[in-house]
């Protein structure tokens, strides 16, 4: 079964935000004549990588509420200039919203169950799509979503 990460989406306000910066990275590569790829550094490496690539997602938090998903295509490690050990968690840029679910503010990255995971939203069935992005977060803080 798949395992999946949730992070905290930091300097973003909304799925829209995080979907703009992934578009504005991946053309800055392209320009710059690099491999056209999306990808996440962070510090600790994931020692359960296997579980991780085989169909598993990073969850971001954005506000407070777990709100979109991207699948894990490969873990990276590397060092970097001062010798500290890192990791690329290289994404498929597509971003699939999920079903909103309240999280804490935590530090780095956690593993996720796929049965704690929320679902994808699917096409067309709910409307929440189609709501402004700052009447979801009303929503969400009411405890309605």
């Amino acid at each position: 079964m798949a395992l999946n990460l949730i992070k905290l989406c930091v300097g973003c306000d909304s799925v829209e935000d995080l979907e703009e910066w992934i578009a504005f990275r991946l053309d800055e590569r392209r320009r710059a004549g690099e491999p056209v790829e999306q990808w996440h550094t962070t510090r600790m490496v994931p020692s359960r990588t296997a579980e991780l690539v085989d169909g598993g997602s990073l969850y971001w938090v954005i506000k407070a509420q777990v709100q979109c998903r991207q699948r894990l295509l490969d873990i990276r490690p590397f060092v970097d200039a001062d010798g500290i050990g890192r990791c690329h968690l290289v994404l498929d840029p597509k971003v699939e919203r999920t079903q909103w679910q309240p999280r804490r503010a935590f530090q780095g990255w956690r593993y996720l169950k796929q049965a704690d995971a929320p679902a994808d939203l699917g096409r067309g069935g709910s409307g929440l799509m189609e709501m402004p992005p700052k009447l979801r977060q009303e929503l969400a803080e009411l405890g309605l979503l």
